[in-house]
């Protein structure tokens, strides 16, 4: 197991030095000049640019300024916001939490739905329970999120007046940030009604973000299921005459789960980027719409380091669904 786990850590080296270089060069590729941001206005002198781009560093030929910036990150400088002169790193874990809070409900919300009606949908394989799912999960694979967003706000938020529209928690609320996690802040606060109105600014959003994963994990699980449910052993264990919900459930799911946590690892990076959009029409303090204002405000520290660190996120959990199927299939790690 340890041989296993270190070939997957080795293979994080030649990704993360190819991930540096995609966000070294994206952000330089973005129209405006980060020197005349840095100065403040347009009539700057030849003299004053020259300065501010030695401390920026961009005096220098460009294979310089990557290694420099390569040592940087290997020291854990991210560098300062040209806005906010704030450090990189500080921004982002403030606002990382309410990101995280977002994905984290909207891919239980979408395991949770997306794995029992693909199993059921194989089971019923060609019956009116089996088309409807699917065909709902091809529409909500097909459909753009900002649209989807925009449409529960208008129905839910607008003509029912059931859910807020924006926000993480209602402004009559406030308590200290303790966690950054507002509904474990909202329970610590102990103030009566924080805790669901919380819950009720965090339905629509994690519905909005859940809405592809879902589709992707229903129809991935329903393809794992069939697969596995024509294997010899499935069908050794019905002819020893065991109960159908133990012969699903231990035979057939286990083995089907493998494909299945591939494609759960695999959306955190279709949350990350569907959290950009949603945190953005929903006005959630993450670090997508974070993304979008520093994109905006041509901050090209903040909007480099968050590519980068974005990037790093989805290459931790890659490797962790990696060991999972270690865990689950002992074959997996002697090949």
């Amino acid at each position: 197991m340890i041989r296993f786990i270190l070939s997957k850590l080795l293979y994080l080296v030649p990704t993360f030095i190819g991930i540096t270089i995609v966000a070294f060069g994206f952000i330089r590729l973005l129209p405006g000049d980060p020197v005349l941001l840095m100065a403040g206005e347009r009539g700057v002198s030849p003299e004053r640019y020259a300065v501010i781009a030695e401390q920026l560093g961009f005096d220098k030929p460009v294979w310089q300024q990557y290694l420099t910036y390569l040592g940087n990150l290997l020291q854990g400088d991210l560098g300062n916001s040209l806005v906010t002169k704030r450090p990189v790193m500080d921004e982002f874990m403030a606002l990382f939490p309410a990101t995280v809070e977002l994905a984290v409900v909207a891919i239980i919300l979408a395991t949770l739905i997306g794995v029992p009606v693909g199993v059921l949908a194989a089971i019923k394989r060609g019956s009116w329970f089996d088309q409807i799912s699917m065909t709902g999960a091809l529409v909500g694979f097909s459909m753009p999120i900002f649209w989807w967003g925009l449409l529960l706000i208008i129905f839910f938020s607008g003509y029912l007046g059931w859910t807020p529209v924006s926000g993480r928690i209602s402004l009559m609320y406030y308590f200290p940030d303790v966690t950054g996690f507002m509904l474990i802040d909202s329970l610590l606060s102990g103030e009566k009604g924080a805790f669901t109105s919380a819950v009720s600014h965090l339905i629509l959003p994690s519905v909005v973000l859940a809405t592809i994963p879902l589709a992707v994990i229903a129809r991935q699980t329903r393809s794992a299921m069939l697969e596995v449910m024509g294997e010899d052993y499935v069908r050794t264990a019905r002819a020893k005459g065991l109960k159908p919900s133990r012969v699903i459930g231990i035979h057939a799911l286990r083995n089907a789960m493998i494909p299945v946590i591939t494609t759960i690892g695999l959306q955190v990076g279709v949350l990350m980027a569907g959290a950009i959009l949603t945190e953005t029409i929903f006005s959630w303090p993450g670090i997508g719409k974070w993304m979008i204002d520093s994109i905006s405000r041509r901050d090209y520290p903040v909007v480099q380091s968050g590519l980068l660190l974005i990037a790093l996120i989805v290459m931790v959990v890659n490797l962790l669904v990696d060991l999972t199927y270690g865990l689950i299939n002992p074959r997996i790690r002697h090949k």
